[in-house]
């Protein structure tokens, strides 16, 4: 059965490789990325972060993808298969950061260093170092961003949380529990979502991540309570399908839809009005910077060190709004055009 389900997960995974160089033991150096999906322009950039990285270093890289984000059995497949190949390290966004820690400490076991990119395992340690966003500051700047414009109108609001998946993998947790903070509403437990008692919360939806997904999640909200006026999603795909569930009932100029990522669709739903604000990250930095560790790695076994202060090497995060609120720090949709990815 093991053997089935791997062939089968392999068989839908995306794979590239790219220049093959080698150190002084004669070896070529080979390492893994494995995103959720090869669709989400957020993983796109990624991809081509690190392909120009192996490229440069003269690195094989190969590339695998889930079929859909939270496929976690086609990334534990995809470990198995780097591990097998002799990979120096493997780059993992996972879509299960509790599931796929097993897998994890196997690779590690068996030498590889390897490392989160954006999305944290649970515990962060399970992996060698994790490069990522503060995802939980990039929900915070959108909370504060929210309650910030709607001033004393925030007391009343009613907030739709468009959440990522069932599982709450760290990135969803964080940028939910980081939103809810920034406006003003206490957590219940930090570690997840959907535990607060605050009646200004109308609920909670998965969205996978995707636009039918984000339409979908914000229906069924409206459903409960059609007078929703803010909008929390996990990212632009879902913040855009959630859009379009507004404008079908003719809502859409009364809500406030805030969201993360920053990919260039996204910061041009900003600019069109779609979106109210969003915290941009830099998946190609991320990438690019994973590269770089594993060469590292590769020569003289070195692993990455931390940002000071944090359990986590920070690759930054800038809000991106066309209508900055006073006391949150803020770029326009220019500049954030100029840095967006996708």
């Amino acid at each position: 059965m093991k053997k089935r389900i791997i062939a089968s997960a392999i068989g839908a995974l995306t794979l590239s490789t790219i220049s093959m160089g080698a150190y002084a033991d004669g070896h070529a150096v080979t390492a893994c990325l494995i995103t959720k999906t090869d669709t989400n322009p957020f993983f796109v950039k990624m991809k081509e972060g690190a392909t120009a990285k192996a490229e440069e270093l003269g690195i094989t890289l190969k590339s695998y993808a889930g079929k859909i984000d939270g496929d976690h059995e086609t990334q534990v497949a995809a470990i198995e298969t780097c591990i097998a190949d002799g990979a120096k390290g493997i780059l993992l966004t996972a879509s299960d950061t509790k599931a796929i820690v097993g897998p994890v400490k196997q690779a590690r076991d068996a030498g590889l260093l390897v490392i989160a990119l954006d999305t944290p395992l649970e515990p962060i340690d399970s992996a060698d170092a994790t490069f990522a966003t503060d995802n939980f500051l990039a929900g915070e700047l959108i909370g504060k961003w929210a309650a910030a414009t709607l001033g004393d109108k925030a007391k009343d609001a009613k907030i739709a949380m468009l959440d990522l998946a069932i599982s709450q993998p760290s990135v969803g947790v964080l940028r939910d529990q980081g939103f809810l903070k920034g406006f003003g509403i206490d957590l219940g437990d930090p570690n997840k979502w959907g535990d607060e008692s605050d009646s200004r919360i109308v609920g909670n939806e998965v969205t996978a991540g995707n636009e039918e997904g984000g339409r979908k999640a914000m229906e069924s909200l409206l459903a409960k309570d059609p007078a929703i006026n803010v909008v929390y999603t996990i990212n632009e795909p879902a913040a855009a399908g959630a859009y379009e569930a507004l404008k079908a009932v003719g809502n859409e100029a009364n809500v406030l839809i805030v969201s993360v990522d920053g990919g260039c669709p996204g910061v041009a739903n900003v600019k069109s009005g779609v979106i109210g604000a969003t915290s941009q990250q830099y998946p190609l930095l991320m990438a690019s910077l994973g590269i770089e560790a594993i060469s590292a790695w590769a020569k003289d076994g070195k692993k990455p060190e931390n940002t000071p202060g944090k359990d986590f090497f920070d690759t930054g995060v800038a809000l991106v709004t066309d209508k900055p609120a006073a006391g949150v720090e803020s770029i326009d949709t220019k500049e954030g055009t100029d840095r967006c990815w996708g």
